[in-house]
């Protein structure tokens, strides 16, 4: 019975950090826009969406992380807490840095993990969920970068398009309810990520787990969602009003038809491929080259394959004892980590060579 309420109070924790991250960053657009200036205002409103999203939407994604990548007969109540504890870490450390990452990628990173530890896994299911990963987000790119361009030779052409004198409040107005549109989708598709393995190990049922969970994300969103927001409104590029409409529509539209079908998508991704789109349109592919992509980048490659870690460990040390598989997950992880200190270290020698003007 312990065990059980550790359980629903580490998918709480998750759902707080769902809305930190993917919850948050749907404002993004508006806010760095500037049709919202109050950042408690934006999250408050972001917070409300995607309550309402979770309770009228969430119950396809809901199923599909319950029982839709592995067996639902694995989900005992040990297991539900390290899937939940691998994805919470890692989404934890990435709030901490202000990075927007994906609640998907690492809750189903984290399955994953538990799936090859017992080596049941719905390879078709998981096949599909992947690539939407990549085709989502691409697609937004796209869409974003086309409309862009009509944008801007719009623009040019009504100046009053670009929000200035009578359509300033129009086109703000439209920005929030995109924005708004956008965290409705955010509760339909991530909510699930908290209160998905729950479900699946009967511990909640789907409506008492879909209202619990999108009253912690809203809480999350208010919380802990500052930093997200300012990444994406503010440090990838300034958008226009209509700019920043097209991001949160599009990012919206696409997250909504793929909750329908029960497929968990990386919703930051998602959006902030978008602000690269129109990004891209305004300013040239030029822009891709900011640091803060870079690093954004880095946190989507790395995020799924540490959840996948953490929980694989995890089940090794506590589910299914094996010290075989320990071993070489540790020795992996100090020869990783080893191998960066010394080409670290080699990188800083060699620069102090250079810097004395000795060496070859």
């Amino acid at each position: 019975m312990i065990l059980t309420y550790i359980a629903i109070v580490v998918a709480l924790f998750f759902a707080m950090n769902i809305g930190a991250s993917g919850t948050a960053a749907s404002m993004g657009a508006a806010y760095g826009a500037g049709a919202i200036k109050n950042k408690r205002l934006a999250m408050f409103l972001v917070s409300l969406a995607a309550f309402l999203g979770a309770v009228l939407g969430g119950g396809e994604v809901v199923k599909t992380i319950g029982s839709g990548i592995i067996p639902s007969n694995h989900f005992s109540v040990e297991v539900v807490v390290i899937i939940l504890a691998g994805a919470t870490l890692t989404l934890f450390l990435s709030n901490l840095l202000g990075i927007p990452l994906s609640t998907s990628e690492v809750t189903v990173g984290s399955i994953i993990g538990v799936g090859i530890a017992y080596q049941s896994l719905y390879t078709d299911k998981l096949s599909i969920i992947v690539s939407f990963w990549i085709i989502v987000p691409v697609l937004s790119f796209f869409i974003t970068f086309t409309l862009g361009k009509l944008i801007e030779y719009a623009e040019n052409r009504w100046n009053g398009l670009k929000g200035q004198g009578k359509w300033t409040k129009w086109l703000s107005v439209l920005l929030v309810v995109g924005g708004c549109l956008e965290a409705f989708s955010a509760g339909m598709n991530n909510v699930a990520n908290a209160v998905g393995p729950l479900v699946g190990a009967n511990i909640l049922s789907e409506g008492n787990g879909l209202w619990l969970g999108a009253l912690f994300v809203s809480l999350g969103a208010i919380t802990l969602g500052g930093k997200v927001l300012e990444t994406n409104g503010k440090k990838i590029t300034r958008l226009s009003l209509l700019q920043g409409s097209t991001v949160s529509f599009t990012g919206g539209a696409l997250v909504i038809i793929a909750s329908l079908f029960g497929l968990p998508v990386p919703l930051t991704q998602v959006t902030t491929c978008g602000i690269l789109g129109v990004g891209a349109a305004k300013d040239g592919f030029i822009m891709l080259q900011k640091g803060v992509i870079k690093q954004i980048i880095m946190v989507w490659i790395i995020s799924p394959l540490a959840s996948l870690v953490v929980s694989y460990f995890l089940i090794n040390l506590f589910a299914r004892p094996n010290t075989y598989n320990l071993f070489i997950i540790v020795s992996t992880l100090v020869a990783t980590i080893g191998t960066i200190r010394l080409s670290q270290i080699v990188r800083k020698e060699k620069r102090a060579t250079y810097d004395e003007g000795g060496g070859i």
